[in-house]
């Protein structure tokens, strides 16, 4: 598989606090490899340091003082469309068939849940879980939501996760797209796919495309409802090997929902892609697409077997295979 060089130029120390780079990976940036390839300080608003990405503002350059150094995506003047320089991907009905997420994913996470549940309940991070759960689960009782059941503050461990199990199962059977859903699934994914009982699925053309954009200098990211954690996990364990090499970042419902224009906003304004046309979002998914090219992006819908219809004279330009982009 071709390499990208990685850049013999030097890497600025960032004088930027080391907590706004965390403020950025809550809000739903994870750096990925991208081929080993930092983004170079001129051309991103954004580099990636060990502690995540930093915003580069009032910085010091090779002597002189930068302000707000930012992404130059191309003219859009005079009708000319600028270069394509990033390809944001949805995973579900794009890169991987809905057949997998529906009979293997969620199926994995529900009849786990439990042992999981059990196996960690002391651990820090699946107390984490659970406050978010209950947190979710408060405001589910106060709406009315089907399915939802308290979760005991100050009850013995058997009934908290028993209560845990009724709201989780509830969740999925209703295909809720909720942060402490994902965030609970991807580490119970985690369990199946470092015991080899879980392999993700992706479509026979991704591999050799992710490969043919790196070649060509085009940054790929995920945007999905899955967590940042399950997204690592299915393009690391893929059935043509570990992907993340081709991958610049994930994103997911923590910079907020899919179907909603501010998220693509937010997803541009990471990327420091100044003309939002340059940036290109594939989706099986209409609302999706309809909120992403409110926003500014370019868009293509994905048309995979399996995936749901879309509405008539939807306007949108379709693909069957990423080699067709």
């Amino acid at each position: 598989m071709a390499a990208t060089a990685v850049s013999a130029a030097p890497i600025f120390v960032s004088r930027v606090k080391e907590t706004k780079g965390r403020q950025f990976y809550h809000l739903g940036w994870v750096s990925g490899v991208c081929g080993s390839v930092l983004p170079w300080p001129h051309k991103s608003p954004y580099f990636l340091s060990l502690k995540g990405p930093i915003r580069i503002s009032q910085r010091v350059v090779s002597g002189h003082r930068n302000t707000q150094v930012s992404a130059k995506a191309g003219s859009s003047s005079n009708g000319i469309k600028p270069a394509r320089r990033c390809i944001v991907l949805d995973i579900e009905g794009t890169t991987t068939p809905i057949s997998f997420v529906t009979d293997v994913l969620f199926p994995y996470a529900r009849d786990n849940v439990r042992k999981h549940l059990e196996l960690t309940y002391d651990t820090a991070e699946t107390q984490d879980d659970i406050e978010s759960l209950r947190a979710q689960v408060k405001e589910d009782l106060e709406k009315d939501v089907v399915g939802a059941v308290p979760i005991p503050t100050d009850g013995d461990r058997e009934e908290v996760i028993t209560s845990l199990v009724a709201n989780v199962e509830a969740m999925i059977k209703a295909d809720r797209k909720i942060t402490s859903l994902k965030q609970l699934q991807g580490h119970i994914w985690r369990g199946g796919f470092d015991s080899n009982e879980i392999e993700a699925v992706v479509y026979d053309d991704v591999p050799e495309a992710l490969e043919k954009w790196q070649a060509m200098g085009l940054k790929v990211y995920i945007y999905s409802s899955g967590s940042r954690l399950a997204q690592r996990l299915i393009f690391g364990n893929t059935n043509f090997g570990d992907l993340r090499n081709y991958l610049c970042g994930f994103f997911d419902t923590s910079i907020g929902n899919k179907k909603e224009t501010k998220s693509y906003i937010e997803i541009r304004e990471y990327l420091g892609v100044d003309d939002p046309s340059a940036i290109l979002f594939i989706t099986d998914v209409y609302q999706e697409a309809a909120a992403a090219k409110a926003a500014g992006l370019d868009v293509m819908i994905s048309i995979r077997p399996g995936n749901g219809p879309l509405p008539h004279n939807h306007g949108f330009q379709t693909i069957n295979s990423f080699s067709q982009i």
